[in-house]
């Protein structure tokens, strides 16, 4: 079993590279194009992109969650073999690297570490959204886990958030650390401070409309899926 500080620095390391990925790729694109579209595919294609990598880096070692509803997603569902503590370590260390890696994101654009985001994002249809995205985001690992085909998560849940950046109203944020460090930019992926809690309600409501399909679908663990469990 590798070690828990081991698998969050994963994490820390991990979700900062995708945050720093989502917002470095959203600033380029508003200084390059003026044009909405372009900016969106800009975005979406770098984080694609960006996601696969992490979590073929990362996967081997942390599982590569980088999102909080993920992790606890996984200890439902495995939690005879899972602590609630890796819980709470791994949800600090995602949200730290969340934060690092929009910080980062700024810097290297010459603009402040910190520049709290003025977009503001509280619509209902944006809510509702999020909860789609983040129901559809854990079905689609889960479904891939319990039928034994890790080998194709990175590129199906790279393609999933891909897909979600344009077919949900929110652009998928579907991950509570991400929303918080997306709120420390003020630029073209920023969320407003005072529009995060919506998006983790929301994104919460998709964690338990997400396990309620998968005990339809998934009743039980597979094969597979609980000898993974004992060794992670």
């Amino acid at each position: 079993m590798t070690a828990l500080w081991r698998r969050a620095a994963a994490e820390l390391v991990g979700t900062a590279g995708l945050v720093m990925t989502v917002v470095g790729s959203g600033i380029m694109a508003q200084r390059l194009s003026d044009d909405g579209a372009v900016r969106l595919l800009a975005n979406s294609t770098a984080t694609v992109l960006g996601l696969g990598v992490l979590i073929a880096v990362f996967g081997p070692i942390s599982g590569a969650h980088f999102n909080p509803i993920v992790s606890l997603a996984d200890w439902w569902l495995n939690r005879a073999h899972r602590s609630p503590r890796d819980v709470g370590v791994y949800a600090a260390a995602q949200t730290a690297g969340a934060i690092a890696g929009a910080m980062l994101a700024n810097l290297m654009f010459a603009l402040p570490g910190v520049a709290w985001s003025h977009t503001t994002r509280d619509d209902a249809h944006l809510w509702l959204a999020e909860a789609v995205a983040t129901t559809g985001l854990l079905v689609v690992i889960v479904s891939l886990v319990r039928h034994g085909r890790v080998a194709v998560i990175p590129v199906a849940v790279s393609a999933y958030i891909g897909a979600a950046y344009w077919f949900t109203s929110s652009t998928s944020f579907a991950n509570p650390a991400v929303t918080i460090g997306r709120a420390f930019t003020d630029t073209y992926a920023g969320i407003a401070p005072a529009s995060v809690p919506g998006f983790l309600i929301a994104q919460a409501i998709g964690l338990v409309l997400a396990l309620a399909l998968i005990a339809v679908f998934h009743p039980a663990p597979s094969t597979v899926e609980k000898r993974q469990a004992q060794h992670v």
